[in-house]
């Protein structure tokens, strides 16, 4: 085999080098890390992770290692080629202009769409968020991300809140609400529709931000096998916990429904 007598009495001694052998005690703590981000993590940011950890490892080692073993960052679908994506059906202007502050209840919604991963697939959630508060105050799940979804989201906020006064309804322009059928239901139930500007996302950042709450908080430590339970644990975070207990800063450090029972009970008080 070529090989110098030396070297293979040498391998023979210590098969294992303490490089490798340190590779092994690693390996498991990035596929920790790597499991915990739902697998979405690369390499660059599981080597902060590790850092955290106190492992003084670098992160041409961690993409190395990660490489060994199969597991790479979630990237986005490549365009099919030639493909174009056309102007909005309908485009309403920008009424918020990133003002989240607002003085009543039922004076701002905003809305927005996301994506959970799930052994059997996506599921899609849509939610409606009052800017007064910042309560979920409709909310939908399911397997097609399609108009139907975001109308029971808004449905279920309209038969939750029941505004007297037109509402401005404020959205990206993703084609769920672009379309007639979208615009012809705000119009139909007194809702004035908003939307942010084309690629921004700080236009609608409440909405944002509480994605980034609930997949921070719920969804980046669960690897859900079934729908089912993705659209239960996702139910519990919402009506158990972030509406009823989770203090917000905006909220004067009150739960969403806290806040407006609170801010209710001094308007009656006046």
């Amino acid at each position: 085999m070529r090989v110098h007598p030396s070297g293979y009495y040498a391998w023979k001694t210590n098969p294992v080098s303490a490089r490798e052998l340190d590779n092994q005690r690693l390996l498991p703590k990035l596929k920790q890390a790597w499991l915990e981000s739902g697998g979405v993590y690369g390499y660059r940011k599981i080597t902060l992770d590790m850092r955290d950890l106190g492992e003084g490892c670098g992160k041409h080692r961690v993409y190395g290692l990660l490489k060994r073993e199969g597991l790479r960052s979630q990237t986005g679908y490549k365009r099919r080629p030639g493909a174009k994506s056309g102007p909005p059906a309908v485009v309403a202007p920008n009424h918020l202009q990133q003002v989240f502050t607002v003085s009543q209840p039922n004076q701002a919604w905003v809305t927005d769409i996301t994506y959970i991963r799930t052994h059997e697939g996506w599921l899609y959630l849509a939610v409606v968020l009052d800017l007064y508060s910042r309560q979920v105050v409709g909310w939908s799940m399911g397997s097609s991300i399609d108009t139907d979804l975001v109308l029971a989201a808004l449905l279920m906020a309209i038969w939750r809140r029941k505004p007297k006064n037109p509402v401005t309804l404020h959205s990206d322009q993703g084609c769920q609400f672009t379309s007639h059928e979208w615009q012809d239901f705000l119009k139909s139930h007194n809702l004035v529709a908003s939307m942010s500007r084309r690629g921004n996302c700080h236009d609608n950042a409440v909405a944002e931000s509480f994605f980034q709450l609930l997949k921070r908080e719920r969804i980046r430590r669960q690897i859900y096998p079934t729908r089912d339970l993705a659209r239960s644990d996702v139910f519990h975070y919402i009506e158990m916990f972030y509406n009823p207990r989770r203090r917000h800063g905006t909220a004067e450090g009150l739960s969403p429904v806290e806040f407006e029972r609170r801010q209710s009970q001094r308007l009656k008080s006046v």
